[in-house]
């Protein structure tokens, strides 16, 4: 049997983004969304989350190209001088690995967004990352510790041949590299009492998930539970929004009535509601 999540990243950065996940839930197809903890639509966020019941809620992660939680000077490893986190991904992924105090550092930030979520009385529905930047060991494992008691994670593998069946010249994703990992992390994951879908589609179109690539790839996906991920908001341009995101365009899909009437009949939830239906 197939099952699909339908979750949208970025509830919580900016007004644009939760208004038009809001849109994509009450007039489209979206069934779950990822909240971040400290960005300027954070309140918002959970006033959208606690208006929409059915919207399957989780913990987006944020650890890069945002704001922290906790005061940055509290975490200088992880921040730059403006008080915003680190962009250079690489570059802190290694300080994390050569460094115990940068470690304690993101064990703590981790712990902060976590708790934050907690806070908002919302069930943690999953748990996932900004740029899925989870799959760097320390904060797969710090955020797996921190979220213990959460059913549900996004290990972000892509199937490229799902792709390729809509677009045969679609740019890769590294699936090659990731999916090995993917399995490790699984492993760890499941020994805590966490799942995840068998794998995720929308990587490749990160931003420019279309209506006509959606209905394209629909047809495609195997039984098991397949997460389609999204961006959608009512603009781009907001502080945060990524360069070049088609975020209309991704909210336009999620609304699109085609796409409503090709997934008649198909289950779809949140992703504990698909992963593990007889919790739900």
């Amino acid at each position: 049997m197939r099952r699909l999540i339908l979750n949208a990243d970025d509830l919580g950065l900016a007004a644009e983004t939760n208004e038009g996940i809001e849109r994509a839930h009450r007039e489209g197809v979206l069934t779950a969304a990822s909240l971040m903890t400290g960005e300027a639509g954070f309140e918002e966020g959970v006033r959208v989350a606690r208006a929409n019941p059915d919207l399957a809620v989780g913990l987006h992660l944020t650890l890069t190209d945002g704001v922290p939680t906790l005061p940055a000077a509290r975490i200088p490893a992880l921040t730059q001088k403006n008080g915003r986190f680190r962009d250079d991904m690489a570059g802190m992924g290694l300080t994390l690995a050569i460094s115990r105090a940068a470690r304690a550092e993101l064990v703590a930030e981790v712990a902060a967004q976590v708790a934050r979520f907690r806070e908002t009385g919302l069930v943690c529905d999953h748990v996932n990352a900004h740029k899925h930047y989870h799959l760097h060991p320390n904060i797969a494992a710090a955020l797996m510790r921190a979220a213990a008691g959460v059913p549900c994670l996004r290990l972000p593998w892509e199937p490229g041949h799902l792709v390729r069946a809509v677009e045969a010249d679609a740019p890769g994703t590294g699936e090659w590299a990731i999916r090995p990992w993917c399995r490790v992390l699984r492993r760890r994951a499941a020994r805590l009492g966490m799942v995840a879908p068998d794998r995720v589609v929308g990587l490749a179109w990160s931003g420019h998930f279309t209506a006509e690539r959606l209905l394209g790839v629909l047809p495609h996906l195997p039984e098991g539970v397949t997460e389609l991920y999204f961006h959608p908001a009512t603009s781009g341009g907001f502080p945060g929004s990524a360069p070049g995101y088609d975020y209309a365009g991704e909210l336009a899909a999620l609304t699109d009535p085609r796409v409503a009437e090709a997934l008649a009949g198909v289950a779809r939830g949140g992703y504990t509601a698909m992963l593990l239906p007889n919790a739900a």
